[in-house]
């Protein structure tokens, strides 16, 4: 009977949930999500292009710039399935598998997409100190090493993840809060000692994110104690401006990432809605941004933005 009992629970499947008490409206609901999704990728899919096939973009901003756009793009390849799936064809269920897979891809993705952010200051650190030399320092064999480092360690880092929830067998409510899997709830919903996994969570959370914000902090700290240096006031806001996209898309990202995080661990009082919008927010919105912020900003970038939707 024991034995019957493990199957099932090995085998369930978890519900994924839209927005609570809105079911009716869901297919109206999901038309932005799809404005998004398709403006997304189409955005991020412009900006690898014309970095490709520019050579003049062919620099190392440019080079970490197309590097952010693949790890947004990745995300959103991840978290369509589920959401569109909810909101157009009210597909809840997804096996455990599947919600593992899932719990892999998601905060590798973002892992990479923070690292990818923190080679981002280190460039413009090194761009406003050091300009003569900037481009033998961060060169393009120099720069494909520090892209691999950001890939390995985030599939190192979570790739233990789904192995410890695997072990577990599942005998709680499996309904999640979200329309993708999470750690935290598909964690919190097994029937065993969670300890390691909570432990571990935490971890990875502080190793990547919490170390990669604290870094960038101390390299904008660097920046802002070279640029106050410079006698020029022009100088010192041109020296500025250049930090702009970037710190846009620091905002953009871990605002919302931390927020939910805080609330995923600490806010057990907190209203699900609050949850839900921010896990979208988290998700959609820098993928959705980033590439609007480095357009608008960039005037290069934005010329031949120009010229492709001419021809």
């Amino acid at each position: 009977m024991s034995a019957v009992n493990d199957t099932k629970l090995n085998s369930a499947v978890f519900l994924l949930t839209g927005i609570p008490g809105q079911e009716d409206a869901h297919l109206w609901i999901s038309i932005p999500f799809c404005l998004m999704y398709l403006i997304s990728i189409v955005g991020n899919s412009v900006i690898l292009f014309i970095i490709k096939t520019d050579r003049s973009l062919h620099e190392p901003m440019y080079i970490f710039l197309s590097m952010l756009a693949i790890a947004d793009l990745g995300i959103l390849i991840a978290t369509i399935p589920t959401i569109l799936g909810i909101y157009l064809f009210n597909i809840r269920e997804i096996s455990l598998n599947a919600c593992f897979t899932q719990l892999f891809f998601i905060p590798s993705l973002q892992c990479i997409e923070s690292s990818v952010l923190l080679l981002m200051a280190f460039d413009r650190f090194i761009a406003i100190r050091d300009p003569l030399r900037y481009a033998s320092i961060l060169t393009p064999p120099r720069i494909t090493k520090m892209g691999l480092v950001c890939v390995l360690r985030g599939v190192a880092v979570i790739l233990p993840l789904p192995f410890l929830l695997k072990r577990f067998r599942y005998c709680r409510a499996n309904v999640l809060s979200h329309s993708y899997c999470v750690h935290n709830e598909v964690m919190n919903m097994a029937c065993s000692d969670i300890t390691v996994n909570n432990i571990y969570g935490l971890f990875t959370k502080l190793l990547t994110m919490g170390l990669d914000l604290l870094l960038i902090f101390f390299s904008y700290l660097m920046i802002l104690k070279i640029v106050l240096s410079i006698a020029s006031h022009s100088e010192c806001l041109k020296a500025l401006n250049t930090c702009v996209s970037h710190l846009c898309a620091v905002l953009l990202f871990y605002t919302p990432a931390i927020g939910l995080s805080v609330l995923h661990r600490f806010g057990k009082g907190s209203s699900p809605i609050l949850q839900i919008i921010l896990g979208y927010i988290s998700m959609l919105v820098p993928p959705l941004m980033n590439p609007i912020v480095y357009s608008v900003k960039s005037k290069h970038l934005c010329v031949r933005i120009i010229r492709v939707f001419m021809k």
